[in-house]
């Protein structure tokens, strides 16, 4: 009779014992796919902030160009405009306003 309780208390403790470690190991799955959640969106906050970085990088590029074209569309006008003053003074014969640019009134 003692050997049925010794195999009975065996087999209780054999079960709560199973019990015991199958919920740590679903505690530590969940941990696991926590874990993997927080990488996931670490990653994501790291991509984000790179894609930031790269959408500056180019927006403060075209920046750059747009202000050296625009510096070389200035000087540009301003040479043109000189050879034009510089053919109405070549031109001008004195007896017109230059801004005429030696036409006759009819």
């Amino acid at each position: 009779m003692i050997w049925k309780q010794i195999l009975f208390l065996s087999c209780l403790t054999t079960l709560v014992l199973l019990a015991i470690l199958e919920a740590g190991e679903g505690a530590a799955v969940g941990s696991k796919q926590e874990a993997g959640e927080e990488d996931k969106e670490t990653e994501n906050r790291q991509q984000l902030r790179a894609d930031e970085h790269r959408r500056e990088y180019y927006e403060e590029q075209r920046n750059e160009f747009e202000n050296f074209v625009e510096e070389q569309n200035d000087e540009q006008e301003e040479r043109s405009r000189e050879q034009i003053e510089q053919w109405r003074q070549w031109h001008y014969d004195g007896l017109y306003p230059p801004y005429l640019y030696n036409r006759h009134r009819i």
